[in-house]
């Protein structure tokens, strides 16, 4: 009779195949130095004894775990679980990433952490060495934490970097937020806006400037005042205070483009309460595109991000590198799109 799979190892495995510990190693990794009647032997006694591989088996003798983490923002992410707001970008992280592990025999994991904690060494530390990953991906602001980055790199850690052009180890991916912000400022201008105003998203993170520098080249090349600008956090509550500081503008603007879709939320929100009238008194663009911004009403135009695509970019460099590859340290962008939809229209002095 089988044993409970619990409470097999894989001892277990190697005594009932009469096989080194080794041996049963390389098999559970696919290795190709296994004669194929020791792999069906082995194979055999997995199946027999309800075996599944831990991730200390898989390590033995040097062999990869073939595990990739994958690091998101704590505070950030809770929040949003527990007010029920959605978490598409987690999401779509999970969506990129999952299938493309998925397809090369890997698999990805999400931790959550805490960048400003006193104790991000210890507890990223205890992570890496529980789980042994073959590459970590970090996302914003973890991409740019240069304890973080340093940590990981002493371990011989493959480093994908999303959302971070900071000098340090690892790879650069981005969603070339300057050209995304220019795209979503060239929209206002062909409608005929010449007053934009724009909601920054948080200092913690390097996109934010990006974006802000997109914007300020699109209106600097149409010779407007890019004058109209307010810092925000990412979130609802600074998106009310950014927008009702805007519109009290002494010559308000008659489009907004904020830097995430619950600050573009509480724009339209203030826009409604003020009894000014979307898009034709006020047109507004956000920034990520996730279901919120669709089901507005109206819908909101966004900049919608690769999240998904760029994640997958980022698993299959890490595997390449695994495998020897020698890649090009250049950042590589892939780009964001503006999906057009309701909340934008010409000014109404020209509508």
């Amino acid at each position: 009779m089988p044993r409970r799979r619990g409470g097999v190892t894989i001892k277990h495995v190697a005594a009932d195949a009469g096989v080194s510990l080794q041996t049963v190693s390389r098999v559970i990794n696919n290795e190709p130095n296994v004669r194929p009647e020791m792999a069906e032997r082995v194979q055999a006694a997995i199946d027999r004894l309800g075996y599944v591989p831990l991730i200390a088996a898989q390590r033995m003798g040097g062999s990869k775990s073939r595990l990739i983490l994958a690091l998101n923002d704590r505070d950030r992410t809770i929040a949003g679980w527990r007010n029920r707001e959605g978490t598409d970008w987690v999401d779509q992280m999970l969506l990129g990433g999952m299938l493309t592990c998925g397809a090369h025999g890997y698999r990805l994991i999400l931790e959550l952490v805490d960048t400003h904690s006193d104790h991000i060494e210890r507890e990223l530390s205890a992570t890496i060495g529980a789980l042994q990953p073959d590459g970590v991906i970090l996302t914003p602001p973890h991409s740019q934490d240069l304890v973080i980055l340093n940590l990981l790199a002493k371990r011989g850690i493959s480093i994908a970097r999303i959302g971070s052009l900071t000098p340090g180890p690892g790879f650069c991916l981005t969603m070339d937020d300057e050209a995304a912000a220019r795209l979503a400022t060239g929209h206002l201008l062909d409608l005929g806006h010449r007053r934009i105003g724009f909601i920054k998203g948080s200092d913690d993170y390097e996109l934010s400037g990006w974006r802000v520098t997109g914007w300020r080249a699109a209106m600097d090349a149409a010779g407007l005042a890019a004058d109209l600008i307010e810092p925000g956090d990412f979130d609802y509550a600074s998106g009310r205070t950014a927008a009702g500081a805007l519109l009290d503008a002494a010559d308000p603007p008659t489009a907004i483009i904020a830097s995430s879709d619950q600050m573009a939320i509480a724009t339209l929100d203030v826009a409604l309460e003020r009894g000014l009238a979307v898009p034709h008194d006020l047109s507004i663009i956000s920034f990520d595109d996730t279901p919120i911004a669709r089901y507005a009403s109206p819908p909101l135009t966004a900049v919608t991000q690769p999240i998904a695509a760029v994640v997958a970019e980022a698993v299959e460099r890490i595997i390449a590198e695994q495998h020897g590859a020698r890649l090009s340290i250049e950042p590589k962008s892939v780009p964001a799109q503006l999906t057009v939809r309701a909340s934008t229209s010409p000014p109404r002095s020209i509508g």
